[in-house]
């Protein structure tokens, strides 16, 4: 038998889905692309989906919250104040002041480099990576290189959706990954 709290995220799921828009051959043909800006702009959709990511790591003792450029911004900075812990973002090349760390890896349709400021985590920290979308996991294995590379402690990764077919997961190794939306 469900419980109260069960039965409550199984409603939030559902109306989740209902505000993420299916959008074929985007950015190329035979890509659906998850369009999460109806999410985004409701209300009640946002703070929840926020709340979802977070749960399973609230008693994880997080320093700090990790996220890509540009969607795991939105995220990332949402858990993080959820979290009540900071925020240090992965750019793309040429977009921070500071000495970086690089890290170059392949997408579902391209490549890409990411960085981090070289000083922008300290060795033993304990952090959540948290982006809006898993599937080949190219991004999310290039942050955790990146936060591992600074010396901290990934203890695991969040995402809204995770499109299974394309098995994003197995690139991760070991941490612990949440999503909130499985397709």
């Amino acid at each position: 038998m469900a419980t109260a709290t069960q039965m409550m995220v199984s409603q939030g799921i559902t109306d989740l889905k209902r505000l993420i828009h299916d959008v074929p051959d985007f950015p190329k043909p035979g890509i659906v692309f998850k369009d999460i800006t109806p999410l985004l702009s409701d209300p009640a959709g946002l703070p929840l989906a926020v709340e979802l990511m977070c749960q399973p790591f609230r008693s994880s003792r997080i320093d700090a919250v990790v996220g890509a450029e540009s969607r795991g911004f939105i995220f990332g900075t949402s858990v993080a104040s959820a979290l009540s812990v900071g925020f240090v973002p992965i750019r793309k090349p040429g977009k921070l002041p500071r000495q970086t760390r690089a890290h170059s890896y392949d997408l579902e349709y391209g490549s890409d480099t990411l960085e981090i400021h070289a000083d922008a985590l300290r060795k033993g920290q304990r952090v959540l990576i948290v982006d809006d979308l898993l599937a080949t996991g190219g991004t999310l294995a290039a942050c955790l290189q990146l936060v591992q590379a600074c010396g901290a402690e990934v203890v695991g990764l969040a995402v809204l959706i995770e499109l299974l077919e394309l098995d994003g997961r197995s690139r991760l190794g070991p941490a612990p990954i949440h999503s909130v939306l499985a397709y």
